[in-house]
């Protein structure tokens, strides 16, 4: 098993860290703009109105889901780091590509399982 070594590990654990604090962010903000949360909205509304509020409600679960899934690659691969698995595809074992790394250095998984997931 190859490890990689702390100097280089611990840039790529701050970025990821701090990816996590912008996604929660993100995510609260999406949260706060959907309309449904919106008081207002329970007074007689137009029809148009309910079709407007649908789909900024449908637009921010969606966003949120996107988000949410996110977070649990950032925290997956995190987690690797913290028990000395990172950057091993978490499928086959092999070692990810170092390219691959640092284009997403949340994936947790090499390229070839990634097509075969997909």
């Amino acid at each position: 098993m190859i490890v990689f070594p702390k100097q280089l590990i611990n840039p790529v654990s701050a970025f990821l860290r701090a990816e996590m604090a912008k996604l929660k962010k993100q995510k609260k903000m999406v949260h706060m703009a959907d309309p449904v949360r919106d008081p207002a909205r329970l007074s007689a509304n137009s029809y148009e109105e309910e079709v407007d509020e649908q789909i900024g409600y449908d637009n921010a679960q969606m966003r949120i889901g996107f988000i949410t899934r996110q977070m649990i690659q950032v925290r997956k691969a995190l987690t690797r780091i913290k028990v000395g698995k990172y950057g091993q595809c978490e499928i086959c074992k092999k070692m990810i590509d170092t390219d691959r790394l640092m284009v997403y250095p949340e994936t947790t998984l090499c390229l070839s399982c990634q097509k075969e997931r997909e």
